[in-house]
């Protein structure tokens, strides 16, 4: 769920393009409607530690994967950092892997279990793929997908324990059960597609359908879950959002609420929008808030939790909490 440009694999005009594939969004005051803006964890840039997806438990917890050091971590409400889990390195560091030339760890979920389920890109048929970890286990691959793809974001519907990961690659959404096992195709509607870089990105479940953002079209894309669990046909809700990655829906505090409102990062704009259901958006966080190419937002409640990769600005990849006002 991230912009993914790297010095190593990006070069300076393919960046361009990237952050020109989309409109800019308009701008408004960073400071409404959230308040109490504050960074409460500054991770280590030269360890890898760039927090791409992030994943909520009961007591407080933030679980992030933190993509180039290859780890799963947790993050205690008091801000220390503990890493779960660090993934092998492929046999030829990385270098095929899709846009990149990098292995990383994207998107990861958590289970009412508290079993976490992550994604690892490497460009290799033996580790690309869904990961499992069980809690005091040890991670394991649980479903291969292609080496040619870049898996990226990641979506549990508990209710059928099936899993959901988009391809930003490939313009995939894929679909296998939470207990692991093949793949399959669920949905290669052209919305998902990339234009010359990154398509189909962070992912979500809300209200009967699988929600999605395209990178490079700048979108967010609504598909609805048919009763016999087909995908419909695919709408685009939101155009114009540049960069955007993850987001969240506000609502019941777990990022997949009832509540018609999306809070999304723009990672190349080093911004936060706020969403609203007829489209319009404001845009709540800049770099003056502390933000450093924001991957991925989780709510609880009505706390709003940012993570920022640093991706682009190379400097303090951080966690941010900011209260969500009425």
């Amino acid at each position: 769920m991230f912009t993914k440009l790297s010095k190593a694999a990006v070069s300076a005009a393919a960046l361009a393009a990237a952050v020109a594939m989309a409109a800019p969004a308009p701008a408004s005051a960073a400071s409404d409607p959230l308040r109490c803006v504050r960074t409460t964890v500054h991770f280590d840039l030269a360890k890898g530690q760039t927090p791409e997806s992030i994943a909520l438990g009961p007591d407080g917890t933030a679980y992030v994967t933190l993509a180039k050091a290859r780890q799963v971590a947790a993050v205690s409400r008091y801000g220390g950092v503990r890493v779960l889990a660090t993934l092998p390195e492929p046999a030829d560091g990385g270098i095929r892997t899709p846009a990149l030339g990098f292995p990383l760890t994207p998107g990861v979920v958590r289970a009412q279990d508290g079993t976490l389920y992550f994604l690892y890109a490497t460009g290799t048929a033996d580790l690309t793929g869904v990961w499992r970890l069980r809690p005091g286990g040890r991670p394991q691959r649980i479903t291969a997908l292609p080496a040619t793809g870049l898996p990226n974001g990641l979506a549990l519907d508990a209710r059928t324990r099936t899993l959901y990961v988009t391809d930003s690659i490939l313009g995939t959404v894929w679909r296998v059960a939470a207990s692991g096992g093949t793949a399959s195709a669920w949905s290669t509607d052209p919305a998902l597609a990339p234009a010359g870089f990154l398509g189909a990105n962070g992912l979500k479940i809300h209200n009967g359908a699988l929600w999605a953002t395209n990178l490079d079209k700048g979108t967010i894309v609504r598909i609805p879950l048919l009763a016999d669990g087909r995908a419909g046909t695919a709408r685009v809700t939101a155009t114009g959002l540049s960069g955007i990655d993850d987001f969240a829906f506000t609502g019941d505090g777990d990022g997949d609420g009832d509540g018609d409102q999306i809070i999304a990062a723009l990672n190349t704009v080093n911004q936060v929008a706020l969403i609203r259901s007829d489209g319009t958006r404001t845009i709540v966080l800049t770099a003056a808030d502390g933000l450093q190419g924001p991957t991925s937002i989780a709510l609880r409640g009505n706390t709003v939790h940012v993570i920022s990769a640093a991706y682009l600005t190379a400097r303090d990849p951080n966690l941010i909490l900011a209260h969500l006002g009425s």
